[in-house]
């Protein structure tokens, strides 16, 4: 778990109070926490004392090394934790106008903690925790679904150019017009852009190996129309991810 003094500037990282609500995130088993925690860097004024600040059932607890965690019941949101398990225990990114609502308003609270009344705090605090977490869940969303796109359109490029030899991760970053580093978040969690790329090269190889109106073509001619450079490089990429060399695969593919 990421820990208070590592909260990087310009995230929110959303975790849930208690050892067995952190673990209901994690695993998915349908319990819910108590309270959900927002931490989040925050300038606040060197007056404001460094603790926790408590109003009804929430808390503003205000870390020494820049960081505001606030603390609001679970029970009270409306966004269910269902959803927000989408967020929960990762660095998640927050625009700078969102991290700018969430400073001034903590900043208000805390210079006027006290005069104000703690349980009207605490509904103006819940309101906030929902404001931060329907945005930043809505953006988590929209980047998903920039990434699927991202994701698709790669996959559609690869396998239209899996015979070019020159199909390398950049090539396919530069047709998407996106950067390489972001072809490869894209792919995050998967075989990477570049095994990718063999692997579906592999599949067409077994494909025209076990056609038999292919059956006339040499193992070399084959491994050009994959894109491969030469027949000793596809023979060994063959027999790595199949077990078996293009020839044997071959003769037990074809029908006798």
């Amino acid at each position: 778990m990421q820990q208070d003094a590592e909260v990087a500037s310009g995230v929110l990282v959303v975790r849930a109070s208690g050892a067995a609500a952190a673990r209901a995130a994690l695993t998915g088993s349908p319990s819910t926490p108590q309270s959900v925690q927002l931490l989040m860097r925050c300038p606040v004024h060197r007056s404001v004392p460094g603790n926790t600040h408590v109003f009804g059932d929430c808390s503003l607890h205000v870390l020494p090394v820049g960081t505001i965690m606030l603390t609001v019941p679970e029970a009270k949101l409306s966004t269910g934790f269902t959803d927000l398990r989408r967020l929960m225990f990762q660095p998640v990114e927050v625009g700078e106008g969102l991290r700018t609502a969430f400073s001034s308003a903590v900043g208000h609270v805390l210079a006027a903690r006290d005069v104000l009344d703690p349980v009207g705090v605490a509904h103006h605090l819940v309101g906030l925790a929902e404001m931060v977490l329907r945005s930043a869940l809505r953006d988590e969303l929209e980047r998903a679904d920039i990434a699927t796109g991202h994701r698709r359109a790669a996959l559609e490029h690869i396998r239209a150019h899996l015979g070019d030899p020159s199909l390398t991760p950049g090539e396919v970053a530069k047709a998407l017009n996106i950067s390489l580093r972001r072809l490869y978040q894209v792919f995050e969690g998967e075989p990477n852009v570049a095994e990718r790329i063999k692997m579906l090269r592999i599949d067409r190889a077994k494909a025209l190996l076990a056609d038999p109106a292919k059956a006339d073509r040499g193992v070399g001619e084959i491994s050009r129309d994959c894109g491969f450079v030469s027949a000793t490089h596809f023979s060994r990429a063959f027999r790595a991810l199949v077990g078996q060399p293009p020839t044997d695969y071959r003769r037990h593919a074809l029908p006798r």
